[in-house]
């Protein structure tokens, strides 16, 4: 993981309550539905680290559909915090080579919930410099 010398972003959000799929679900796709508004191409938020350049959400869908039913919950709790972390944070990143897809970088984020709650932000660079969110997901420990 992140090395114990790591300064975390601090979002300005919680993670989000409960422990049901369908409210945490419904909470999320308003959050999404709000930045897919703005545009009538492919969803995305500015990134300040990536000198506001693009950074595209919808790949994270298809990504928290491979996961079990318990883990996307986990992981939708922190869809607010980590839409936070990518528009405001400074903080550099770990990155490294994509063990799955040659020719990508996968650069991971860490940042704090506002109750202090540790969670990481996964964004794929493929070669061309395209940015995409891949998964949102709270500390294991």
């Amino acid at each position: 993981m992140i090395s114990h010398d790591t300064k975390y972003f601090q979002s300005k959000y919680n993670a989000l309550a409960g422990s049901d799929y369908g409210e945490t679900v419904g909470a999320v796709w308003r959050i999404y539905n709000d930045i897919r508004r703005r545009t009538n191409r492919k969803p995305y938020v500015r990134s300040r680290y990536f000198k506001k350049s693009k950074v595209f959400i919808d790949s994270f869908w298809q990504h928290l559909n491979q996961k079990s039913h318990s883990d996307r919950v986990r992981r939708l709790k922190y869809f607010a915090c980590g839409i936070d972390l990518l528009r405001n944070s400074c903080q550099i990143p770990e990155s490294r080579p994509n063990p799955n897809g040659r020719n990508e970088i996968v650069h991971r984020f860490a940042g704090k919930t506002k109750n202090g709650q540790i969670f990481y932000v996964q964004v794929r660079e493929s070669r061309r410099g395209d940015r995409y969110l891949m998964s949102v997901f709270p500390d294991t420990k």
